[in-house]
């Protein structure tokens, strides 16, 4: 089950290693190493949170999303969305943003950075509002009780989510704009399932968007070799989607059901993170540690769950009925 989940990711991991050797030798091998372990990092909770919608979908979009999602993951956001942000940035042609890019490095990660004030606030506003429609919906399941019943509550108002976000797009403009502006029938029943899953799958490959380029601006900490970059967070990427995958088909979620509860709070982390360093920069090891502080706290409440219904010999109680009331 682990070889064939992560299979491909393994082999990816030997390419490019050894592909890092032949370009830049032993420091470029070093390089690839923690921009990989930094991906994975900052996008575990994606991870997660694709979990939770992939496994809806059936073999078949799995598969697409393992295969073609992966190209669009490795070689779309790490690779060729950076260097278009560049592109429209200095309107340059195509040809001419690569050519920069390999050849005057700091130029285009000048350019790219300073693209991140719209990047991220598209980004931002994007995850925040899967935060708010996850905290602002009714579950059954309740990690923070204390604080996911009243908001159960208040999401009963239509529309709350989309108000708040708006209130909070308006207060970031209004504190960052300044900033920001300166840097610039059977078979119609069968055609709606497939569109779905195709809406579905395009929903996925938004959010490793809005995860990705984060992860992007982060490597820049460490290298501007987009060369280097693409073979790092390439092999980053790979383990985030097997993981995906693997949560999927292992039922992890079933099993540990604050997981997801814990993803989407880190979701509303990034995405208020995001929106703050349009004008403040914040360390990428901040960001990685909100992310995986919030998941295991909600994989140790899952664990400590479990382990309450197992000793009251409630094992086969209707985990609707439960709350972690913390």
């Amino acid at each position: 089950m682990l070889l064939k989940t992560f299979g491909w990711s393994f082999a990816v991991t030997a390419l490019g290693l050894v592909a890092a050797v032949f370009y830049g030798g032993w420091t470029a091998f070093g390089i690839v190493a923690i921009l990989s372990i930094l991906e994975i990092s900052l996008s575990f909770d994606n991870a997660v949170v694709n979990a939770g919608i992939l496994k809806k979908m059936n073999a078949f979009w799995q598969k697409i999303f393992l295969t073609v999602g992966i190209l669009i993951a490795v070689f779309g956001m790490r690779l060729v969305f950076p260097v278009v942000i560049v592109a429209i940035s200095a309107q340059l042609g195509p040809i001419e943003a690569v050519d920069l890019a390999l050849t005057d490095k700091d130029r285009y990660q000048e350019l790219v950075t300073d693209a991140h004030p719209s990047i991220a606030a598209f980004g931002g506003m994007f995850l925040l509002m899967i935060f708010l429609d996850f905290i602002f919906e009714d579950r059954d399941i309740k990690w923070l009780a204390w604080l996911e019943r009243p908001l159960a509550k208040l999401g009963k108002v239509d529309m709350l989510s989309v108000c708040i976000a708006l209130v909070v797009l308006l207060v970031s403009a209004l504190t960052f704009g300044a900033h920001a502006h300166q840097h610039g029938g059977a078979h119609a029943d069968k055609a709606e399932t497939v569109l779905l899953a195709f809406f579905m799958f395009l929903y996925l490959e938004v959010l490793d968007a809005s995860f990705s380029f984060d992860g992007v601006i982060g490597a820049f900490a460490i290298t501007n070799d987009i060369v280097l970059m693409a073979l790092g967070l390439g092999i980053g990427a790979m383990y985030v989607r097997s993981l995906t995958v693997y949560l999927v088909r292992q039922g992890t979620l079933d099993d540990y059901v604050y997981l997801e509860h814990g993803a989407h709070y880190a979701i509303g982390a990034l995405a208020l993170i995001l929106l703050v360093t349009i004008q403040y920069q914040i360390h990428e090891i901040i960001t990685g540690l909100v992310g995986v502080v919030l998941i295991a706290w909600s994989f140790w409440s899952s664990v400590r769950r479990n382990r309450a219904l197992a000793a009251e010999g409630n094992g086969d109680q209707p985990k609707a009925e439960v709350s972690s009331g913390v």
